[in-house]
């Protein structure tokens, strides 16, 4: 499969899906996917058998804020910096990129940095979907080193860590961050061919653009009725009419219940779909009145491991007393959340802006907009 300026809506519209209402600005993202893909041609995605099992393979994507992504897209120098800064580390050359996640603006950022090296990319990310932390990778899960990790700037501006574990990363990168100005590109858990299948998220880019061309079927349809603080209510329309349900949110979506039944939970992806347009919505574009389709799909299945639930399950973002994976099986949403309670207090850790680094719970609604 090659991406080029055709399948370029699609894929975006399926990555934006896959941010679970978070992930950055996927537009802005796609645009400068566009322009690199008019000037240098079809990126060409692989599979991870397709090279040399030794072959380096380089997760990369834009770490900061959304607000900060939007007015500062960057250059084009960045994926040339990470990419001679990481061959020296490693002592051989890139063969091919990765999305360091799927989920948001950073699979189309792989896409333009892609275009712009002449390199293909794999099929394949660290998560399968947007997470807010640099640590939550199926990558971590498997026991892939986190470093050494490069992160730069539009500048060249370059900073490498080394000999620290993910959650060590994501404090020594948010110092970065600051003194990047809230915007850096950044590549971590690097790793050979040989590991890709094995411990990363596979086929993600064909997901990706599977979703965009074929949307899901929604759990409901209505209204946006609230937005107060993380706390999301949907009024069923048409015929939904009569229900209504309540979406808790951070970065992203987190949890959907219905008459204090939980019908999805992270990590399994729950997106709001706008339908007149079919685009995803992201938490902070939350609105009163807006039209949604409220759509769940699975995780992939390293994030339903013990291990996997511990670094991106409910209790990772605060919510406690969810059922587990096993009590809600896909076609089974009836289950009750018993003693479900949210945060008092911010979560620590940064995250992607782009899905990474933004530290505590992101408000939505009236607080978003101060």
């Amino acid at each position: 499969m090659d991406i080029d300026n055709e399948l370029l809506p699609a894929y975006a519209r399926g990555c934006a899906v896959l941010g679970s209402g978070g992930g950055g600005s996927v537009p802005m993202m796609r645009a400068v996917a566009a322009q690199a893909l008019e000037e240098h041609g079809p990126v060409r995605v692989i599979q991870p058998e397709e090279l040399d099992p030794g072959a380096l393979v380089m997760p990369c994507g834009s770490v900061g804020t959304s607000a900060v992504q939007v007015e500062r897209i960057g250059g084009r120098g960045e994926p040339a910096y990470l990419r001679e800064q990481v061959e020296k580390l490693h002592g051989s050359r890139v063969e091919a990129l990765m999305p360091s996640e799927i989920g948001g603006a950073n699979g189309c950022v792989a896409v333009a940095w892609a275009a712009y090296l002449g390199l293909p990319l794999v099929d394949a990310d660290g998560m399968g979907r947007a997470f807010p932390r640099m640590d939550q990778t199926a990558m971590e899960l498997h026991g892939i080193s986190p470093t050494p990790a490069v992160l730069c700037d539009e500048r060249g501006r370059t900073v490498v860590i080394d000999n620290v574990d993910g959650r060590w990363l994501e404090r020594l990168a948010r110092v970065a961050l600051e003194a990047f100005g809230g915007q850096m590109a950044s590549s971590e858990y690097v790793l050979r061919a040989a590991q890709v299948r094995a411990s990363t998220v596979t086929g993600s880019i064909t997901r990706a653009a599977g979703l965009g061309e074929n949307l899901p079927a929604p759990l409901l349809t209505g209204k946006v009725a609230a937005v107060e603080g993380g706390s999301i209510l949907v009024e069923g329309l048409g015929a939904d009419g009569g229900r209504l349900i309540r979406i808790e949110a951070q970065s992203e979506y987190l949890a959907v219940f219905e008459d204090g039944d939980l019908l999805a939970a992270v990590p399994d992806i729950i997106a709001l779909l706008d339908t007149r347009s079919g685009d995803a919505v992201q938490v902070e574009q939350l609105r009163y009145g807006l039209r949604v389709g409220v759509v769940r799909l699975e995780c992939d299945p390293v994030w339903r491991t013990p291990a996997g639930l511990r670094l991106g399950g409910p209790e990772a973002f605060g919510l406690s007393g969810l059922p587990g994976p096993s009590e809600r099986l896909p076609g089974l949403p009836g289950v009750t959340a018993p003693g479900f309670s949210r945060p008092s207090e911010p979560l620590p850790g940064p995250s992607r802006p782009s899905g990474r680094l933004s530290g505590a719970p992101r408000p939505c609604g009236p607080e978003a907009e101060k």
